[in-house]
């Protein structure tokens, strides 16, 4: 299982070091900002629409923070910005479809193999009813090596989704 499952990758914006984008997820993750992921899913969901590039789907799923986390910040930034996607494509969000079921260290730092191993077998399907036959977007807010979402994408193929996108407010530019 892996990528080659994945029917198309979609990012909104370049994440660069110390960046105006780095700033933006910064404020979104540690300045208690949800608002801005919400708006940056209203803004990308647009866009790929305007161009008819947004993908025929049944459900957003947002990547989950492990429950320790999600208390630490207060909210999940991904849910935040699936929630911003759901407004405008009009397609319904999920935050509980996955959860995380071993709390980790940030993927801060780490190279791709790290990274890689510090997510192995941390997600599950929390209800593989809502998976099976779906064609389900996959949405977190960045992409770097890709090991969280494949992590990811590895339960909702297990669990019978049909199709999976994915979908990020940011890439990382290598």
């Amino acid at each position: 299982m892996g990528y080659r499952e994945v029917k198309g990758v979609f990012s909104f914006l370049a994440f660069t070091k110390r960046g105006k984008v780095q700033n933006l997820l910064h404020a979104l993750k540690y300045k208690n900002k949800p608002e801005v992921g919400i708006l940056l899913g209203k803004m990308m969901a647009q866009e790929l629409t305007e161009r008819a590039d947004f993908p025929t789907a049944d459900l957003i799923v947002s990547v989950p923070l492990h429950k320790k986390r999600r208390q630490e910040r207060g909210y999940n930034q991904s849910d935040a910005f699936a929630e911003g996607l759901s407004e405008i494509a009009n397609i319904p969000w999920s935050g509980s479809v996955l959860s995380r079921v071993r709390y980790t260290k940030s993927q801060t730092g780490k190279t791709k193999t790290e990274r890689q191993e510090n997510v192995k077998d941390i997600f599950q399907a929390s209800d593989p009813s809502q998976i099976q036959g779906k064609r389900i977007i996959l949405v977190d807010d960045v992409l770097t090596t890709g090991a969280t979402l494949e992590s990811c994408l590895n339960v909702l193929l297990r669990a019978g989704c049909d199709t999976v996108y994915i979908m990020t407010i940011a890439a990382a530019q290598q």
